[in-house]
């Protein structure tokens, strides 16, 4: 049984450049109570960034411990250093009875299904390709293949939007933050999460 009290894992994914970061971002600044996913890498820290903040700064032995103990959600290399979810953040925050919230790419996510079904998987949409690539191009960092690869690759993706369990799309930031407020109320709101706590009550009567 679900208890009441323990918080709930929301998990943001969607196409690159579809603004899960900048509706995180908004999310932090509308004053949300979730806890935001904090991951492991093996970079080194950048000025003004802070251990456990930031990131869980590891070194390449600490991590590949972390892969072979299943201590991590999930993982993946990027630039020559890895990056992943610890699973004790996530557990520790939901025990708590805090809300956590992680923004992942899409491939990420599932992993995190397998080991994590009964987190809330939200997928971020663009309002349509045409947008996507638009905000794609207007970054001005990335090359014609690039933004081509990219989009074949985002196309690819929408295909696995089955195996989430809400779809968001982001034509304004403050709406899509509303509408994942509006998710988590609900998910609260399952009777599922009170299941425990009727039983209780029915007990102390008797």
């Amino acid at each position: 049984m679900t208890n009441k009290n323990r918080g709930i894992l929301l998990v943001l994914s969607g196409p690159s450049g579809v603004g899960k970061g900048t509706v995180c971002n908004a999310l932090r600044k509308m004053g949300t109570e979730l806890v935001y996913s904090v991951s492991a890498t093996t970079r080194t820290p950048r000025e003004g960034e802070v251990h456990g903040v930031n990131y869980f700064f590891k070194s390449r032995e600490e991590f590949s411990s972390m892969i072979e103990s299943d201590d991590l959600l999930e993982y993946a290399e990027y630039c020559g250093n890895y990056y992943g979810t610890p699973r004790e953040f996530v557990e520790d925050t939901l025990a708590s009875g805090q809300d956590i919230i992680l923004e992942i790419e899409v491939q990420g996510a599932l992993k995190v299904k397998n080991k994590f079904p009964e987190g809330v998987f939200i997928f971020l949409l663009p309002p349509s390709l045409d947008e996507l690539q638009s905000r794609i191009v207007t970054r001005g960092t990335e090359t014609e293949d690039v933004i081509k690869s990219r989009m074949s690759i985002a196309r690819d993706e929408l295909r696995l939007i089955e195996h989430y369990d809400y779809a968001i799309v982001n034509d304004q930031v403050e709406a899509a933050c509303h509408r994942i407020q509006a998710i988590l109320t609900a998910e609260r709101c399952r009777k599922e999460r009170m299941v425990t706590t009727i039983k209780q009550w029915i007990e102390e009567v008797q």
